[in-house]
């Protein structure tokens, strides 16, 4: 049985999104395969150890994120919805508990528009990591465009 995507309403979520350089398949690639989401995963000057990618519905993506200064970040995640390649969605299994959900939308054959969203039980809940998440959320979308220049060029 598949975990739904919890519904939200706007105070209960936070959205990051930007248009980035690069066609939807390899924009999708990015986040889809590990070998290049390892590379940019987390905010600045964090790093990831994948310790195992599923990429499939039911599948787990366990990994450790590690601080710039100190701190491992164990987390664990479960895929609930993919849809190649317009949409990711994972539920994490590890604190804070809430859902992701990427959206992938071509702008033209070049550009692609990536919608971030993260997704709480509760207004509560989402404004307890809000101050701390939405300036690290674009420092993510930064790293994930030098990842999709490499991977154009």
């Amino acid at each position: 049985m598949t975990t739904p995507i919890i519904s939200t309403t706007p105070d209960s979520e936070i959205v990051t999104s930007r248009v980035v350089n690069a066609p939807i398949k390899i924009a999708y690639e990015a986040w889809a395969n590990p070998n290049h989401l390892k590379n940019w995963w987390g905010p600045a000057g964090f790093t990831n150890t994948f310790n195992e990618f599923d990429f499939r519905v039911g599948g787990k993506w366990s990994f450790i994120m590690h601080g710039p200064d100190k701190g491992n970040y164990p987390n664990e995640c479960e895929f609930i919805k993919i849809e190649e390649p317009k949409l990711i969605a994972w539920k994490r299994h590890s604190k804070p508990l809430f859902q992701v959900l990427a959206t992938f939308e071509e702008v033209n054959p070049d550009k692609t528009k990536v919608i971030f969203k993260m997704l709480f039980e509760s207004a509560e809940e989402c404004n307890k990591l809000k101050p701390f998440v939405v300036d690290k959320n674009e420092e993510n979308f930064d790293k994930l465009e030098v990842e999709l220049t490499k991977m154009i060029s």
